[in-house]
């Protein structure tokens, strides 16, 4: 019986364990909606962030609010959020504050978006499918916490949980890139065209990640680039 439960605890082990890959032209596809679906992204970050970059790629039908990413320390569930809570707004999230940019509203397409901020002069910015919109002011003087749990598919009202399943992910997430720093307007294009980009503490060509719940990988069917 001992050796018996030694055998299951090691495939429970296994079942829980970290993939790492490169997930080039893959996607990740949430079935549910509403879902209390999500993937954990394991980034390594070694000192508290004054500056960031995030980027990713979604693909939804979905008219209510969701959750794209969600950065949670113990101190501040909203360390950093990406948020759309109508088909022609985001929300993006630097410790517990946001601020809002209008968008068009989809038109059944994928959309790319980046969001950057800098600690010293408190500017964000937000790019859509390759182009600026004007920048904003957040958060200046603040300091980003640097254990954290990170998730795509939810937003965290508590460290690594407190889920309204109404605020979840429904559709396909890919590219997904958290740099530890700003990236220039030419980097910002080349995410979106998918081209060469500098070393990210997250990285879709070599993500480390766990999935909970109704999440697949996937090939993804179509290009997702726009014009």
């Amino acid at each position: 019986m001992g050796q018996l439960q030694l055998w299951l605890a090691i495939l429970a082990g296994l079942s829980e364990m970290v993939a790492q890959e490169d997930l080039y032209r893959k996607v990740f596809v949430f079935r549910k909606d509403p879902s209390d679906a999500y993937v954990v992204l394991r980034a390594k970050l070694e000192q508290p962030l004054q500056n960031f970059t995030v980027c990713l790629r979604s693909y939804t039908d979905l008219t209510r609010p969701y959750s794209l990413l969600s950065y949670a320390t113990k101190a501040q569930d909203n360390e950093i959020l990406l948020f759309k809570p109508k088909p022609g707004e985001y929300r993006f999230y630097v410790g517990g504050r946001f601020v809002t940019f209008r968008v068009p509203e989809g038109r059944g397409d994928w959309e790319h978006v980046c969001a950057s901020w800098e600690s010293a002069t408190g500017i964000a910015e937000f790019w859509l499918n390759g182009k600026p919109w004007p920048r904003k002011g957040l958060q200046r003087g603040y300091t980003v916490g640097v254990e954290a749990a990170i998730l795509l598919g939810q937003e965290q009202d508590a460290f690594g949980g407190g889920f309204d399943v109404y605020n979840s992910f429904s559709g396909e997430l890919a590219d997904v890139y958290l740099w530890d720093a700003g990236l220039s307007p030419d980097k910002m294009r080349a995410a979106y065209q998918s081209l060469r980009l500098p070393p990210a503490v997250v990285a879709w060509k070599s993500l480390s990640y766990e999935v909970k719940g109704d999440v697949v990988v996937k090939p993804r069917l179509r290009e997702a680039l726009g014009p």
